[in-house]
């Protein structure tokens, strides 16, 4: 027995000193976790309770000259889930078993409130505005339907985000009703985690009428985010694209705010630390656009435009006297709604597989040969270089032959220019350059720009011909508030070595005397030369925002008329061209009769121009298609309004073109008439009149 006392003894000594060894083990980890990392710890402890969170200020509103809202911020919830704030046990199963029951148990309850929102009764939709089943509008938006990720795929996402930032939110539901949402809100306490987000979307409320004006938003590219984050963006912003929303993106966009806030161990916030700075909005922007006219004239359009021959078409109104846009329309255009709230692949397809380049803003982008509507350049060149007088007398046969310049003697090798009326067995005769614009006599005009050499008839030769050109906004952008705008062409002798290694010839200055040729133009440079014409000579810039507002209401800026160049011409010749182009209109043998008002006196100019596509083979006498051209300004005495109509492969210009104008300008002054006797004054004139 004395035996066993000592081992027991032992035994008792072993077991104290391992407790005393495994103690001081711990008292050492201790220390050495107070010591050496407790100041780490504790940051961690902060940085798990304490979060910063970056609202983003409501993005400016975007209104016509009458205080139409085109563009604006609605609302859309999502239900988000934050997995650092998910439950945490140390036994995976356990802590699994546990988000698993908060997955069910909010997916069962959104799942609930989406049926019980689906019972309820819908109000009928509101019918679509008319033309937009037409072959030129793509797209047709819906509203986004609520999307909701399941169990699996929640799990699996929450998963990726703590390999990551487990501080970054998982969208569980997008698109969610507001009832639904608030019905989430509500149960909020039982599901750790989980928040509900207020996302802001822009809606355009007149949707395909303005797609290409204000164009639309996307998130940040990938290859221009570190140039977006430096700006202070937050990574999923989504920024302008296209339109005054990309050109006007950094007054749009409305400034960051900063909250520290501290949370709970579910997430759910607990106090502000510090003083919060509030997210600023974003510049509101008036336009100098009328959507009332802008309708007017997409309507126009659609009407006189026949889908079967023309794919695509543009229109553009500018007031002469200040550059400002009044409506500028292309055809065929698209809802962009449908990129709101992210464009699907099915809608992509939808927008881009309807012909004519939906998407592509005609009016500014597109270049084509401007045909007749050109002779103005021309016209005005030749008087003020003394070329001719109002009274010269040139002689105008339907055909004339330019001998070849090698063996000139040699008539079977003369080339020859004719007159469109020469194909209908005519000619003109001896004409002034006020008959010569209103009958667009070609042979006049090869004359005029590139002489003739049976009376040496000078001619205004090709470098002071492509001077004047570019003097009236041909060959360069014009700055207006638009991205992507294109600046033409006017050819050279020094553009056709480059481009072609060939040297300029005489024939070439005919061709480009009459707007043929390699001569490329958009419809918003037609419409600066007709305003030029139409004011004695001021090329304005083109613009479309026409003041600035705070959120307030409170003005900013009022923009002013911007002159880019005074023409060099005198007001007594461009007088002499407005006068042609009176008679284009208004005078017997005039070419666009069928475009006069009986209340307004309107001066214009046709255009048919000869173009190549392989989409649109010659007809069977050899002839190329033709795009249709009208440019206007009214009233004659007092210019308020120029106008361009484009229709692609249209045909004649006088039989396409000038009716559409007719119509626009129709619904301009019917326009004006009636607010004038309503003495109303728009948005635009209120603040023109309040700024400096």
């Amino acid at each position: 027995m004395s035996d066993r006392q000592p081992d027991a003894l032992f035994r008792l000594y072993l077991l104290r000193l391992i407790t005393v060894v495994i103690f001081a083990t711990l008292g050492v980890r201790l220390a050495a976790l107070q010591f050496r990392s407790g100041a780490q710890y504790q940051e961690r402890a902060i940085f798990n309770r304490v979060r910063e969170v970056r609202p983003e200020g409501e993005r400016g509103v975007i209104y016509d000259r009458d205080g139409r809202i085109l563009a604006r911020n609605i609302a859309a919830y999502a239900v988000a889930l934050t997995p650092a704030d998910l439950p945490d046990d140390p036994d995976y199963a356990a802590s699994q078993a546990k988000r698993m029951a908060v997955y069910e148990a909010l997916t069962a309850l959104i799942e609930q409130g989406m049926a019980e929102f689906a019972a309820q009764p819908r109000a009928t939709p509101i019918a679509l505005p008319a033309g937009v089943d037409s072959e030129f509008i793509a797209g047709h938006h819906e509203p986004p339907p609520t999307t909701l990720l399941t169990v699996a795929e929640i799990d699996t996402l929450v998963l990726r985000r703590e390999l990551g930032s487990a501080f970054q939110p998982v969208l569980v539901a997008q698109n969610l009703p507001r009832e639904v949402a608030l019905r989430v809100e509500e149960e909020r306490y039982r599901f750790p985690g989980v928040s509900i987000l207020l996302q802001p979307r822009r809606q355009y409320a007149a949707g395909a009428d303005t797609a290409h004006i204000l164009g639309y938003m996307g998130p940040i590219p990938a290859e221009a985010s570190k140039s977006y984050r430096e700006r202070g963006y937050n990574a999923d912003a989504w920024v302008g694209w296209t339109g005054l929303e990309m050109t006007f993106e950094e007054l749009l966009r409305g400034q960051l705010g900063r909250r520290v806030i501290e949370v709970d161990v579910n997430g759910r916030e607990q106090a502000v630390i510090g003083e919060p700075i509030a997210a600023q909005p974003g510049q509101n922007l008036i336009l100098s656009l009328d959507l009332e006219l802008q309708q007017a004239m997409r309507e126009a359009l659609l009407a006189g435009v026949n889908p079967l021959r023309s794919h695509s078409a543009a229109a553009v109104a500018i007031d002469p006297r200040t550059g400002f846009i009044l409506g500028m329309v292309s055809l065929p255009t698209y809802d962009n709604n449908i990129f709101a709230d992210g464009v699907t692949d099915g809608e992509y397809a939808d927008i881009t597989s309807k012909p004519g380049k939906a998407l592509l803003n005609h009016a500014i982008s597109g270049i084509y040969p401007p045909g007749s509507v050109f002779k103005l350049v021309p016209a005005a060149a030749g008087l003020q270089e003394g070329v001719i007088t109002s009274r010269t007398l040139l002689n105008a046969p339907g055909i004339i032959y330019l001998p070849n310049r090698f063996f000139p003697d040699n008539p079977a090798l003369a080339q020859p220019f004719v007159c469109w009326v020469y194909k209908l067995g005519g000619y003109h005769g001896d004409i002034t350059v006020r008959e010569a614009l209103a009958h667009s006599c070609d042979i006049f005009f090869y004359k005029l720009g590139g002489g003739w050499y049976a009376n040496e008839f000078e001619g205004l030769g090709i470098e002071t011909l492509a001077a004047y050109a570019r003097l009236f906004g041909y060959g360069e952008t014009s700055g207006i508030d638009l991205p992507a705008e294109n600046p033409g062409l006017v050819p050279d002798t020094r553009w056709k070595r480059i481009a072609k290694g060939e040297r300029w010839v005489t024939g070439d200055t005919y061709n480009l005397s009459i707007g043929q040729g390699d001569l490329l133009a958009t419809p918003l440079q037609v419409t600066m030369m007709t305003a030029a014409v139409a004011n004695d000579g001021a090329v304005y810039r083109p613009q479309l925002v026409a003041a600035i507002t705070d959120a307030e209401s409170r003005l900013l800026a009022v923009r002013q008329p911007e002159l880019i160049r005074q023409v060099p011409v005198e007001p007594k010749h461009l007088a002499v061209t407005r006068e042609g182009m009176w008679m284009v209109v208004n005078a017997a043998g005039g070419t666009a009769l069928n475009a006069a008002l009986l209340d307004v006196a309107i001066a214009g100019k046709t255009g048919t121009a000869e173009f190549y596509d392989p989409e649109f083979p010659r007809d069977g006498r050899g002839n190329l298609p033709t795009h249709a051209w009208f440019t206007a300004f009214a009233p004659y005495d007092a210019p308020e309004i120029a106008l361009t109509v484009f229709v692609y492969n249209g045909g004649e210009g006088s039989e396409r073109a000038a009716p559409i104008a007719r119509e626009i300008l129709r619904s301009y002054f019917d326009i004006q008439a009636r607010d004038l006797a309503a003495g109303s004054q728009s948005l635009l004139q209120q603040v023109q009149e309040a700024g400096p």
